[in-house]
């Protein structure tokens, strides 16, 4: 566990503690979003409820958002350096292989800015491209 993953946390306001350390270390070396039976399954013996808790709260205070992909499980992934609570600025597009059934962010490819009518409001945007990977391609 290095120094880094315990001053993110501190940089963002979230308590380190030893099971929070964990979680921001082993999402630190995933590379596609990962559901929580996922981190589950990598993190076991841990405690489901206590890993959902840990997902809620790195997504309130910006160091993971979450992603629908269509599959019926709620993937995460890191965010962005400059996201915080309030804020999420990760408006790129994620793509879903059919084949490996893995979700990735692509966050050198944004999401267009779209023009609303008068009178609605954005709150969230999500773009999902489904296809083939890299790796399955």
């Amino acid at each position: 566990m290095t120094q880094d993953i315990e001053n993110v946390l501190k940089n963002k306001q979230v308590n380190p503690t030893a099971m929070r350390l964990l979680v921001l270390d082993f999402l630190t070396k995933q590379t596609a979003a990962i559901s929580l039976n996922d981190l589950e399954k990598g993190m076991a013996p841990s405690d489901r409820i206590t890993l959902y808790r840990t997902l809620k709260t790195f997504e309130e205070k910006g160091l993971v958002h979450s992603i629908e992909d269509g599959t019926g499980a709620t993937k995460y992934a890191l965010c962005e350096h400059d996201c915080d609570g309030e804020n999420h600025h990760d408006l790129h597009v994620h793509f879903y292989c059919n084949t490996c059934k893995e979700t990735f962010c692509l966050p050198n490819t944004r999401i267009p800015e779209m023009s609303l009518p008068k009178g609605f409001k954005q709150q969230e945007m999500n773009l999902i491209i489904k296809g083939v990977c890299q790796n399955c391609g």
